[in-house]
């Protein structure tokens, strides 16, 4: 089947100004740029976006739209079930999207100018609510905000960091706010850590562990750990720089593969 050539040249633009928005910002872009990084005219351009904020639109589109698909797909579901529903695919959501969100980060008040800021407002509201749970107080709901913020900001801010390590970090950042009792627990035995790569071990009254380094790894940092370990992609040194932890503790949960994490 032969492509709609006009849907050909709608995804040109859109890609195009995509990338000129992020190099230059989407104030400080063109139609003209546009135009001439495709070698096509301005009317062009306005054939397929009569106006510069109609492809701010089209790229955040996506975004936005999978949003709401994801808080249907949780309506109806038991609280807990809901709420981690739309907390894990809040975060592989965001992940997906990780260019126009940065953009929309970059011009968040662009987004004004249409109908895509009330969804938006709308999108976190209807989230808020799920996270909270049908009987959340102030406090549950305050919880529900920063745990949007914990499964949207660290995209933006750690844009060299690879998806599923970013991913493992952000899950588990949600799992110690929203659960704080379920958090990893410390080394079994710190001397033993410190034996596994040649580290003396603490002396009587010594302090604890530098500040953060964290001693254990969450479940989903496990897995990515391992992926890594097992693909050959990554040597132990790089893991643990990688995920913010000593080679001790990935040593440790490489080598213990009965462990429940």
């Amino acid at each position: 089947m032969t492509a709609d050539p006009a849907d050909d040249t709608r995804t040109r633009i859109l890609r195009a100004a995509l990338d000129l928005f992020a190099e230059h910002g989407y104030q400080r872009t063109s139609l003209r740029q546009i135009g001439e990084r495709l070698r096509l005219t301005k009317a062009a351009i306005l054939y397929h976006f009569p106006a510069k904020e109609h492809l701010l639109g089209a790229l955040v589109e996506p975004l936005v739209a999978d949003l709401e698909a994801l808080l249907d797909s949780a309506q109806g579901q038991p609280t807990e079930q809901a709420r981690w529903t739309v907390l894990e695919g809040w975060v592989d959501i965001m992940l997906a999207h990780r260019r126009p969100l940065g953009m929309l980060f970059h011009d968040i008040a662009l987004v004004g100018r249409g109908d895509t800021y009330h969804r938006l407002m709308t999108i976190a509201m209807r989230a808020n609510d799920v996270i909270a749970g049908p009987d959340g107080g102030r406090r549950d709901r305050v919880r529900a905000v920063q745990a949007v913020a914990t499964c949207s900001d660290p995209v933006v801010f750690f844009t060299d960091v690879p998806d599923e390590v970013l991913r493992a970090d952000m899950l588990d950042g949600v799992r110690r706010l929203l659960t704080p009792d379920a958090a990893p627990p410390p080394p079994r035995d710190l001397a033993t850590a410190g034996a596994a790569v040649g580290s003396p071990a603490p002396q009587a009254g010594a302090g604890r562990r530098r500040p953060g380094r964290p001693s254990a790894l969450a479940r989903e940092q496990v897995e990515a750990a391992r992926r890594m370990h097992a693909a050959g992609t990554h040597s132990v040194d790089a893991i643990a720089a990688t995920l913010g932890v000593s080679r001790a503790t990935v040593y440790r949960h490489l080598t213990d593969n009965n462990e429940t994490v």
